[in-house]
């Protein structure tokens, strides 16, 4: 009687799994875009997404100042926001009891609320008060309700920025003699903003998107930002590709800024 023995099966190692079932991952995700590709009707989708006279409109007929306002909404929001969201960290971390309830009380009020109804509240604030009038409108109420939102977001970042500050640097400038304000000013706040730069900048490409919510105001033609004027070139013509173009000009603005975050990132981390 003879007794066979088989040559034990050699295992993979743990890399050579992963790679294995990566390359699964890689096979399926390519199958899957074959397939959808194969099944689209590429005609239909460029007559109502990409349609070459209607790019042409877009561009002609008004997308330069669309483009200009959203930067000029955004950048408007950005400055109010950083501004009223340093003083509320400050006021967060400050010793006075008040001064931390005041400022709580507004962070999560502002982070709680969308921000459409911040604008909606903001373009009903004629109504409600008779006589009154927004500096530079309709920018000045963009930039104003815009802003106060931002502040919310921005308020904490800059809180933890402040806190990540070692506190030995404060009780050295305070041990020379330094006033509080002005160790706040020169020492704490330089390194806070340099620490949280890159999380600020994200908080501008959301302003950039946040801007679309514009259109709740009623702006007229000059005022429109890059949704509401690609929406209604759209509505006009009953296509698509306006709101398509639209889509690609905020992509030309918020992948540098993206691109620009990751890099801000990499080099604090070698820094470190």
């Amino acid at each position: 009687m003879s007794t066979t023995t088989e040559a034990p099966r050699k295992k993979l190692s743990p890399r050579r799994r992963a790679q294995r079932i990566r390359w699964i991952q890689y096979a399926v995700l390519a199958a899957v875009a074959v397939a959808i590709a194969l099944s689209a009707n590429w005609g239909q989708i460029q007559q109502v997404f990409f349609r070459s006279d209607m790019i042409k409109a877009t561009f002609t007929e008004g997308l330069p100042n669309a483009f200009k306002n959203t930067l000029v909404y955004t950048a408007g929001a950005f400055v109010i926001g950083l501004l009223l969201g340093t003083v509320l960290a400050l006021m967060r971390l400050s010793s006075i009891g008040p001064y931390r309830w005041l400022a709580t009380l507004w962070i999560e009020f502002f982070r709680g609320l969308p921000a459409i109804v911040v604008f909606i509240a903001f373009g009903l604030l004629p109504l409600a008060f008779e006589g009154l009038v927004i500096p530079f409108d309709p920018y000045g109420t963009v930039w104003v309700a815009l802003g106060l939102v931002a502040s919310a977001y921005m308020a904490e970042t800059i809180r933890a920025g402040i806190q990540a500050v070692p506190k030995g640097q404060i009780e050295a400038a305070r041990s020379l003699g330094m006033p509080a304000g002005v160790a706040t000013r020169k020492i704490i706040l330089p390194q806070a903003f340099r620490v949280v730069t890159p999380p600020l900048t994200n908080e501008v490409i959301l302003l950039v998107k946040d801007s679309s919510l514009v259109y709740v105001l009623g702006l007229s033609t000059t005022g429109y930002e890059l949704t509401k004027y690609g929406r209604d070139l759209a509505n006009t013509n009953a296509n698509l590709t306006p709101l398509v173009v639209a889509g690609f000009c905020y992509l030309a603005i918020t992948l540098p800024l993206s691109i620009l975050v990751r890099r801000m990132e990499a080099r604090q981390k070698k820094e470190r």
